[in-house]
């Protein structure tokens, strides 16, 4: 494992969100999307380099966004916590597309985004967190359909999704588990087969704090895929990111400046510029004054471009 000395991170907003998640780069805007869950809104800035070029913008909703997409001729789709949307323009109406498949009350939609063929994928979060069903849905032209997950073989957190270059695996991770998983993916279908362990964490010791003597690596989050096949992956209380092989090993260690880093996208011309969201909700008086950037979106630059957000066909 190769531990990256000092990157150079950018902060790329002022005002920090509460938990920023799902962020992704709109070439054609040139501008950066992600959303706020806890804050009930989405937010965006045009962004030049490793600088804002305006001001942050917000679209606050009436229930938790969990992840959002383009959408192919403009808008986007969004997974909120009783179903998911379609919005045709920024801060416009909101068209349900399909209801949430489970009780709202104990649960919501998390991590999520569009596969190459664009259907929509959103995950959901069983907020008790006391049994993994926690699930992996798919949105086509024909409905809402359960891919993985739920009360057979469940996660308590879904995140991580994301596909390989050749659109042949699909990666997801469970959060709490501490584990990423890989599957064989099939593209014509959606079908994920072969479910496997890619990569396993350590897990979170018990009683462990920020300021813990104890030594804690951070759980998986969001993450995102290069153009050489590697899964980024944010370590959620790590303080870190994870560079991955398509095997699943430990290519990189990226320290970063807030402990609770929640997804990284690749965005700029080249697409090689990671933006990070992060977490200040739920964090501790002493871990924000020593880690002040927490809540705020950053970025650095990388040698390996990443992959172009996929949009939706919604």
């Amino acid at each position: 494992m190769a531990a990256m000395n000092a990157p150079t991170w950018t902060r790329i907003t002022t005002e920090p969100d509460a938990l920023g998640e799902s962020p992704f780069w709109h070439p054609s805007e040139q501008r950066l999307y992600w959303v706020d869950i806890p804050g009930r809104r989405i937010c965006r800035v045009a962004v030049d380099g490793l600088q804002a070029s305006g001001p942050v913008e917000h679209w606050p909703l009436d229930q938790e966004p969990g992840c959002i997409a383009p959408v192919h001729g403009g808008g986007l789709v969004m997974a909120l916590r009783n179903g998911i949307y379609r919005a045709r323009e920024w801060g416009g109406p909101l068209q349900l597309l399909a209801a949430a498949p489970y009780d709202a009350t104990k649960q919501r939609f998390n991590d999520g985004k569009c596969d190459a063929q664009g259907r929509f994928w959103a995950g959901s979060l069983y907020e008790p967190k006391d049994q993994a069903l926690g699930a992996l849905y798919m949105l086509d032209g024909q409905g809402l359909y359960c891919m993985a997950g739920g009360a057979q073989d469940g996660v308590v957190t879904a995140n991580g999704l994301a596909w390989s270059p050749d659109g042949r695996t699909a990666y997801w991770a469970d959060t709490g588990a501490h584990q990423i998983r890989a599957f064989d993916f099939d593209a014509t279908t959606g079908a994920l087969s072969n479910a496997r362990v890619f990569h396993q964490t350590t897990p979170k010791p018990e009683g462990w704090t920020w300021g813990s003597e104890v030594s804690y690596g951070g759980r998986p989050d969001g993450a995102a895929v290069d153009a050489e096949g590697c899964y980024w992956s944010a370590q959620y209380e790590g303080g870190r990111l994870l560079r991955l092989s398509p095997k699943g090993e430990v290519l990189a260690e990226v320290p970063f400046p807030a402990m609770c880093p929640t997804m990284p996208c690749f965005g700029g011309l080249d697409l090689k510029t990671l933006f990070v969201t992060t977490a200040r909700h739920g964090r501790s008086e002493a871990e924000l004054a020593q880690h002040p950037g927490a809540g705020c979106v950053w970025a650095m630059r990388v040698e390996v471009a990443g992959l172009p957000v996929n949009a939706s066909n919604a």
